[in-house]
Parts: C-alpha cells; sequence; structure tokens
C-alpha cells in the first residue's frame, strides 16, 4: 500500500525520535514519545455504540493503530503482529487493550469493523466516527490518510499512516513504533510499560 505524503511522515517520525534520545528508564525499543504534544485523548465509538475515550482503558497498555478494513497489506500484517503478541505476553496480555480505528468509516460499519478485528483476537476493539470525528482524532494523532480513486466509486483504497501508538496504564502517550515492527519489539516495549507501571 501506499502511504499518503510519504515526506511529511518522514518529518514526523524524526520528530518522534528526537524524544528517544534521552537516557531514562524504561528503555523502549520504539521511539520514547513521552511528553510529545500529541495523541492526548479521542472520543469515538464501539461496535455496541458506545462513546468511548482513553479514560475508559485506564489500567491497561493501550496499543493504538489507525487503519481500514480493506487494507490490502499494513493493516492486516499490523493486527497479524499484535495477535502474535498478545500471546507472546501471555497472563500480561490481560492488562493490555489494542484498538484499531478506523480511518474509512463509510465503509466500515460497527458490524464490519467488529468481525473484522475480533478475527485477528476477541479481545481487541474496533472504534469509529463519522467523517468529522475522525479526522479531529487523526489531527491529534499527527495521522495523515487520503482516499485514493479506484475503478468503480466504492472500490478506493486509503492512503493512511502506518504507526503503531503505545500509552501506559495511565492513559500517557509513550511510545510510537513505526511500520514493520514484529511482535517480539511489541512485547518488549509492553513489558517495560507494565513493569514500569508496576
Amino acid at each position: 500500500m501506499r502511504v499518503a505524503h510519504k515526506a511529511a511522515m518522514l518529518l514526523v517520525a524524526g520528530a518522534f525520535a528526537l524524544f528517544g534520545c534521552g537516557a531514562g528508564t524504561p528503555k523502549f525499543k520504539g521511539s520514547d514519545v513521552t511528553g510529545a504534544g500529541l495523541g492526548r485523548d479521542f472520543t469515538l465509538t464501539d461496535p455496541a455504540g458506545r462513546q468511548r475515550t482513553l479514560a475508559d482503558y485506564r489500567g491497561k497498555v493501550v496499543v493504538l493503530f489507525f487503519g481500514y478494513t480493506q487494507c490490502p497489506d499494513v493493516c492486516p500484517t499490523t493486527l497479524s503482529a499484535l495477535a502474535e503478541t498478545v500471546k507472546l505476553l501471555g497472563a500480561d496480555a490481560d492488562r493490555v487493550q489494542v484498538i484499531f480505528v478506523t480511518v474509512d468509516p463509510d465503509r466500515d460499519t460497527a458490524e464490519v469493523l467488529a468481525s473484522y478485528v475480533t478475527a485477528f483476537n476477541p479481545s481487541f476493539v474496533g472504534l469509529r466516527g463519522d467523517a468529522e470525528a475522525i479526522a479531529r482524532t487523526a489531527k491529534e494523532f499527527k495521522i495523515l490518510y487520503q482516499k485514493q480513486p479506484g475503478r468503480t466509486p466504492e472500490s478506493y483504497t486509503v492512503d493512511h499512516s502506518a504507526g503503531t501508538f503505545v500509552f501506559d496504564t495511565q492513559g500517557r502517550l509513550r511510545v510510537y513504533l513505526g511500520n514493520g515492527q514484529g511482535p517480539d519489539v511489541f512485547a518488549h516495549d509492553i513489558r517495560e510499560l507494565l513493569r514500569a507501571q508496576g
């Protein structure tokens, strides 16, 4: 999949990387973005129609990824890696919540989204909103996304930023992981946060 505005995304990733330069604890394999002025919260809807915010997941490490259910490559690959991560975590998996936020609310209905994310792991949650809510959330996370026309009006694809955000148990954004990170990297950084939070 092509990723929208690659140059802009490289700048964002570079900015994230700067936060990981300090010598502190815990030691992440991803970019330490503690204190970055983004990803502070969201208000979106789960498949049951309930409004959700970060506060609903307090006490768990939250792993958040933006994508869409008809994504041909990056989204299923990342969700598969996160499903494997959950297995690696063993009993600690109960203290982790994976959230998938759609950037394609027109096609990703509540039913479609629920079926898609739970196929990777029953504990995964899909969140959606109307176009305005998705745009607002994407802006808060500095996520770029753009429709690319297909052969028919319904067969479009969506280019989108492909990183993953990891929050500590207090709801603070701590780690940014670029596209292509495997389960071992995810599991390492999640364990670091769980260890630090006790």
